[in-house]
């Protein structure tokens, strides 16, 4: 079976013009197996992350992949850790069929302190679809955050600062397939939570957002992000970065 391909960035967004005719990817890749009874197993790595440098160098647009998302067409991941993101692209290839594969990578990542991996983990670990948090004590947890990619690492500095126990940071490392059991298992594991919450640096009408309120609809979540833009992200650094500890603040901001 052939090997998954890689697509370089002007691919995925231009598609191949070898042919003299644009390759429209979204159809191909959401839709070639009901179509056309075609699988493939196309990995796309996609820069993802608000990193103050304009609109342009923030967004993949990860709300318009996950509108395309239905009957196990696709993976869909944003991956915290380089032993995950290792599992994650071994799974790919070891799988008996092919799925697609789009990946959100966030640049910070490649440089942050924090984001590390052991040997253990990465020679004998496997893909994690949840990652719970497992530096609170669960029975002090009040709120219990959900969210992907390199917001984690943010909210983990701002935690730190305010010194707050009672919140618990959930990452979710795939968003499609949407592990559900994993997560339903999570949450019970916090018995005194009543404050459940999406998290997210995009804006309210971009993101997870409208996904996670169609499809992680059994419980009621609180939604902390920017208030919806037509842009991804400021113009301004300045202003963008104002912006984003405005979301922070709404993550602790506890209701009483």
């Amino acid at each position: 079976m052939a090997s998954p391909k890689t697509l370089t960035i002007w691919e995925a967004q231009f598609g191949d013009f070898s042919n003299g005719a644009q390759i429209m990817l979204d159809q191909y890749i959401s839709a070639a197996e009901d179509k056309w009874k075609t699988q493939n197993g196309l990995v796309m790595l996609l820069p993802h992350g608000y990193e103050f440098q304009g609109s342009e160098h923030s967004s993949a647009r990860m709300e318009r992949y996950l509108q395309l998302c239905s009957n196990y067409n696709m993976i869909i991941a944003d991956c915290t850790t380089p032993a995950n993101f290792f599992h994650l692209l071994r799974r790919q290839m070891k799988w008996n069929f092919r799925k697609p594969l789009i990946v959100f990578t966030p640049k910070s990542l490649l440089r942050h302190e924090l984001v590390v991996s052991t040997k253990e983990e990465l020679c004998k670990g496997k893909f994690q679809e949840v990652i719970d948090d497992v530096k609170v004590d669960k029975k002090k947890v009040k709120s219990v955050v959900f969210c992907t990619g390199k917001f984690y690492y943010d909210m983990i500095d701002k935690r730190n600062e305010l010194e707050r126990a009672d919140v618990a940071l959930v990452r979710i490392e795939q968003l499609f397939p949407l592990p559900e059991a994993k997560l339903k298992e999570i949450i019970a594991s916090y018995p005194n939570a009543k404050d459940y919450v999406w998290a997210q640096e995009e804006p309210k009408n971009m993101g997870a957002w409208g996904y996670m309120l169609m499809n992680f609809d059994w419980i009621k979540l609180r939604l902390a992000s920017r208030f919806a833009l037509s842009a991804p992200a400021a113009g301004s650094s300045t202003r963008s970065k104002a912006r984003h500890q405005k979301v922070l603040e709404a993550v602790f901001n506890t209701p009483k």
